[in-house]
């Protein structure tokens, strides 16, 4: 199967916000997109869309403190891919964190996206926050992929061992959980097919 990214034919960022006020008219069906500070989410949004610099990557965690809107012409689709604060690891005071998952509820909770994107670093062990996230998700009847991201990172032979011990513990069917690489490009493709199954 081919890493090759679908065409895009068009990927633009459209809006930040740091409060419900602040969010942009809901144009398009969003696609949220989660995950720790230090996931990637910013180079697999770049990947997904082979836009090389359109979300902004650091190699600080926790840079990311807004939402970001990202609107994107996939063939005769349209989507927006909304980029959520990352949690965990980010050094930020206790009261800042606490604002950020207030701001990433609300978003949650009043715009109705048609699915999420929960990123886990293959390097990393599955944690209390994600099953607790996946369940918050659930219970807002909001289907969810997870999405494994840095799978360049690991000889393969590990990578594959990572991979079927992660899979392992989040408990999901296999075609929700997809292990990608923003580098090479892996599973991108797959990415996209399983996000067209649930427009």
């Amino acid at each position: 199967m081919s890493s090759r990214a679908p065409r895009i034919l068009a990927a633009e960022w459209r809006a930040a916000a740091s409060a419900p006020a602040e969010f942009p008219p809901a144009r398009e069906p969003e696609i949220a997109i989660l995950g720790r500070s230090n996931v990637g989410k910013s180079s697999l949004l770049n990947r997904m869309v082979n836009r090389r610099g359109l979300a902004r990557t650091s190699a600080t965690p926790g840079k990311t403190r807004l939402l970001h809107w990202y609107a994107v012409a996939r063939g005769a689709r349209e989507i927006a891919l909304v980029d959520l604060p990352g949690y965990g690891y980010a050094r930020v005071s206790r009261a800042e964190r606490a604002a950020w998952q207030r701001l990433v509820e609300s978003y949650l909770d009043a715009r109705r996206a048609r699915l999420a994107l929960l990123l886990q670093d293959l390097r990393r062990d599955w944690s209390e926050d994600e099953s607790l996230l996946l369940a918050w998700l659930a219970q807002r009847d909001l289907p969810a992929l997870v999405v494994l991201t840095k799978c360049d990172k690991e000889k393969p032979q590990r990578a594959a061992a990572r991979e079927r011990e992660l899979r392992t513990a989040i408990g999901l069917p296999k075609e929700r959980v997809i292990a990608t690489s923003a580098k090479t490009g892996r599973g991108i493709d797959e990415l996209w097919r399983a996000i067209e199954g649930e427009l």
